[in-house]
């Protein structure tokens, strides 16, 4: 576990905004279809999305697919998944990473159950992207399985997520 790097994501995840003009970015982005998706996340999970695209645009990457999959990669997450939860996953999965798939119930009406949207958000937002209008590269992207000729995208869009 990085200490520092996780005060510093609990930090932003306290006082994140987004301005108006980066809300319109992010929907010159993504089909006019996927744009509620984008705009129903919580502000914390908009702000990571807009900076992991910041930081694709910074290694000079511009695939339109690509950069609508940063926008939507965590949008299953939700508001359902708060600041606690993400708090007690972050040590979970430093300490105890088979008690986080325990913890974790499938069960909606569960206090348990965003343990299993963080564990399985990933899926689910690739889901929601593909429902929402985006095409299937964008979901593959999203749910780590694009094919080969897209692996080195896949790869960026992993690094910049880890780094934001």
């Amino acid at each position: 576990m990085r200490p520092a790097y996780r005060v510093r994501q609990f930090s932003n995840h306290l006082r994140a905004q987004v301005a108006p003009a980066e809300r319109a970015a992010a929907h010159d982005l993504l089909p006019a279809t996927a744009t509620p998706l984008f705009d129903a996340m919580p502000v914390a999970d908009q702000r990571h999305a807009l900076d992991v695209v910041r930081r694709l645009h910074q290694a000079g990457v511009d695939d339109a697919d690509l950069l609508a999959a940063a926008l939507l990669h965590d949008a299953a997450k939700g508001a359902r998944l708060r600041l606690w939860h993400r708090v007690v996953v972050v040590l979970l999965e430093a300490m105890a990473p088979r008690r986080l798939e325990r913890l974790a119930s499938t069960d909606p009406g569960s206090w348990r159950y965003p343990f299993d949207l963080h564990l399985h958000h990933a899926e689910r937002s690739a889901r929601a992207a593909l429902d929402a209008g985006c095409g299937p590269r964008v979901a593959a992207f999203i749910q780590g399985t694009a094919d080969g000729s897209d692996a080195q995208l896949e790869a960026a869009l992993r690094a910049a997520d880890a780094a934001s």
